[in-house]
């Protein structure tokens, strides 16, 4: 599965994580903060999935470094994970 978010439409964690729960399907008790992200990242989310982030830059310049370095490491972290893992066994994370 590929999930691609829009930069374009990121101005805030709350809204990565609203785009984020639908297409990865968190499901109704999905906690939307960085925690409850990791957890579904490295527990849940059904492999292979490929998520990229297009227009990363603009995401942070909407969204402030800091916010923006918080969610990208839990996307790198959860991908660093799986790197060990067979290729139909990876989340992997892309920012363009």
């Amino acid at each position: 599965m590929r999930v691609a978010i829009d930069g374009a439409q990121i101005g805030s964690q709350a809204d990565l994580h609203r785009l984020l729960a639908g297409p990865l399907d968190f499901g109704p008790y999905y906690g939307h903060n960085l925690s409850a992200l990791w957890d579904r990242l490295s527990r849940d989310v059904e492999r292979p999935v490929e998520i990229v982030w297009e227009n990363a830059a603009v995401s942070r310049d909407r969204m402030g470094d800091e916010a923006f370095e918080a969610i990208a490491s839990v996307l790198v972290r959860a991908a660093a994970e799986d790197e060990s893992n067979a290729p139909d066994e990876r989340l992997t994370v892309r920012f363009t």
